[in-house]
């Protein structure tokens, strides 16, 4: 089944918005083996939604809208599939009913253009929104299917998960299946390089996808429902395991690393504390972002003062006075501090500078110092020469503190087998 996906709204063009729905329609369409091609983005005109159904009609057999299914005027999308098939829009009472019962519940008053998400075209099949008010539809006509969906990412993931899926599932016998394998620390280029033979294969195939200072790898195969794709994708998996080797952090489509070192230390029993100059608390709300992280975190100190170091985590004030607040000295005094107030087995600090200014031609903007400070040994300390914007220094400083404590977990369990 040949797949394309029509985003339909005026804030998606303007950029106020990211198109998140396109993003996991994608990710879940490849898994039920659906190829797609294109994805469409329209503004909320009639006229170029209608355009660009048929142009997306005219090559894919599916076509997935999101958006434009609210009460308001410019909320269209329904009516114009049912124009494009020549069907005509009718009430449906189930729809009209649950929206009734949607205000009821709120306690707020139904005003009459709420009537207008209950209109369906004839013969339609209806997906109730149960996150939401507007219910989306099912058409089908001349072999060609048109699946409307909300804007509203809460929404559309729901409905997609318990409607559209089922639905879509029961028309095909085959699959894709896919793994990721997670890398960190290490450059596209050498990647490929490293893998480049594995390319080749017509399956499974190989595939990198880059992420700032991370490369996910995506093997993929397709093959029979109900058939096991493990002897397919395990001897793949374990040529790229050990060619990268200590890079390959985590397996799986949504794996991050906060995830990996909140699954690891809370598996050892272990705890977290931060220090935190430039990150400004980022590294401690990515850890505690990740379900679990009450068990791993134990304090956070956001010390973006030079006299805060030294009063909060007991920096030495000559390391303040000589070498500075961005320096070797000061990073491990940071770590070891908040590892001695808060009693937790390790400690990561991050201190440097963002920018855009403050850099001199000994240090420039981009130096950053990471920390970590442990039970199971000596602290450990590394620079990082960061060249990018003020966001992204700060985002590359947290990775690399959190892989800073990942390696560190990996020399451990190879010590204790």
């Amino acid at each position: 089944m040949l797949c394309e996906i029509l985003s339909v709204g005026t804030e998606l063009l303007m950029g106020q918005i990211a198109n998140t729905d396109a993003q996991f329609l994608a990710r879940r369409l490849a898994v039920l083996g659906i190829t797609m091609h294109r994805q469409t983005t329209v503004g909320d005109n009639p006229g170029r939604v209608k355009e660009a159904l048929g142009e997306a009609l005219s090559r894919a057999d599916l076509v997935i809208t999101t958006g434009g299914l609210g009460p308001t005027e410019d909320d269209l999308t329904k009516e114009m599939v049912a124009e494009y098939f020549g069907l005509p829009m009718e009430l449906h009472a189930d729809s009209l009913e649950r929206i009734a019962a949607f205000f009821r519940t709120v306690g707020r008053p139904m005003t009459q253009n709420n009537r207008k998400q209950a209109l369906m075209p004839r013969g339609a099949r209806v997906m109730p929104n149960r996150k939401g008010t507007a219910p989306g539809c099912i058409v089908e006509q001349g072999g060609k299917i048109v699946a409307v969906l909300p804007g509203p990412p809460f929404e559309l993931t729901d409905m997609y998960e318990q409607q559209l899926e089922p639905y879509l599932l029961a028309r095909s016998d085959k699959v894709i299946a896919s793994r990721f394998l997670h890398m960190v620390g290490v450059g596209e280029s050498e990647v490929e390089t490293r893998l480049l033979d594995l390319f080749h294969s017509d399956s499974p195939t190989l595939a990198l996808y880059c992420n700032p200072g991370e490369i996910t790898a995506r093997m993929t195969v397709m093959c029979a429902r109900g058939e096991d794709p493990a002897p397919l994708l395990d001897p793949l998996e374990r040529e790229i395991r050990r060619r990268m080797g200590s890079a390959v952090y985590a397996e799986g489509i949504d794996a991050s690393l906060p995830k990996e070192i909140v699954r690891r230390l809370t598996a050892r029993g272990e705890t977290l504390a931060t220090a935190e100059s430039l990150t400004g608390g980022m590294l401690a709300s990515q850890i505690v972002d990740v379900p679990g992280a009450s068990g791993v975190l134990t304090e956070a100190h956001v010390t973006y003062a030079v006299a805060a170091k030294a009063r909060v985590l007991g920096v030495p004030q000559d390391i303040l006075d000589t070498v500075g607040p961005v320096s070797e000295a000061c990073a491990r005094a940071m770590a070891e501090g908040a590892r001695r107030i808060s009693g937790a087995h390790y400690a990561l600090a991050t201190t440097g500078l963002a920018g855009p200014g403050g850099g001199t031609e000994e240090t420039p903007v981009g130096t950053v110092w990471i920390a970590l400070a442990s039970a199971h040994g000596e602290t450990q300390a590394r620079r990082l020469s960061l060249k990018s914007d003020r966001a992204r220094i700060r985002a590359m400083t947290c990775l690399h503190a959190l892989n800073l404590l990942r390696l560190h977990l990996d020399a451990l369990d190879t010590e204790e087998k």
